[in-house]
């Protein structure tokens, strides 16, 4: 079993940056792949990126490449994304999750664990 919790989110104008923090307990951390995803109004639930358990592999979605970094301490059990030129269309509710697998880490099948999510808003 793993317990995830968000932080980070929050109001900010576009062009601003975020850092958004998930904290895990329980499972051992280092064991497994870890994943942002976001839902925004409306919408279906969508990937964000992924960072595999050793932190060596990462993984973006298309409208986020390059703008945001996902990074992994396993000595605090967090995994981070750091977002950078924030738009107005990053809008949602952003979730970090937490699965065995090495492999599809941009679906959302693979992962076993979710947070509860933390909001972020961009203002235009």
């Amino acid at each position: 079993q793993v317990q995830l919790v968000e932080s980070g989110g929050g109001l900010v104008q576009a062009g601003d940056s975020l850092r958004l923090s998930c904290a895990a307990s329980g499972r051992t951390f280092r064991s497994v792949s870890m994943g942002w995803f976001r839902q925004a109004p409306g919408k279906e639930r969508e990937f964000v990126a992924a960072i595999s358990w050793r932190g060596g592999t990462t993984f973006y979605s298309d409208s986020v490449k390059g703008r945001f970094t996902i990074s992994r301490d396993n000595a605090k059990n967090t995994v981070y994304l750091q977002m950078n030129s924030l738009k107005f269309e990053d809008t949602a509710v952003f979730y970090c999750a937490a699965g065995t697998s090495t492999i599809a880490l941009g679906t959302e099948y693979v992962y076993d664990y979710w947070g509860q999510g933390t909001q972020v808003t961009v203002s235009s």
